[in-house]
């Protein structure tokens, strides 16, 4: 499946749930990733997360089939590419 997250945390835990996004999604901008993730590994990322969460903080997941049902358009420089090149 393919996710967009998105969190707003306060600025102690930004840092930690960078790196846990990190892991698992593409880095897009501050505090917003994107990429193709497996049931299974969405379920860790939760976890993981909910570690590092407290009660003001929020985190969002929009579940799409796949990227090609996405449509995307940057203005601007964009932060971090997920085109591959071979």
């Amino acid at each position: 499946m393919y996710i967009i997250l998105v969190y707003d945390l306060g600025e102690k835990r930004v840092v930690k749930m960078l790196k846990l996004c990190r892991k698992y999604l593409n880095w897009i901008q501050n505090s917003v990733f994107e990429g193709e993730i497996t049931e299974v590994k969405l379920k860790e990322l939760k976890f993981k997360a909910k570690e590092i969460m407290q009660d003001s903080d929020s985190l969002i997941i929009f579940t799409g089939r796949n990227e090609k049902w996405l449509k995307k358009e940057v203005l601007g420089v964009e932060r971090s590419s997920t085109d591959n090149f071979l």
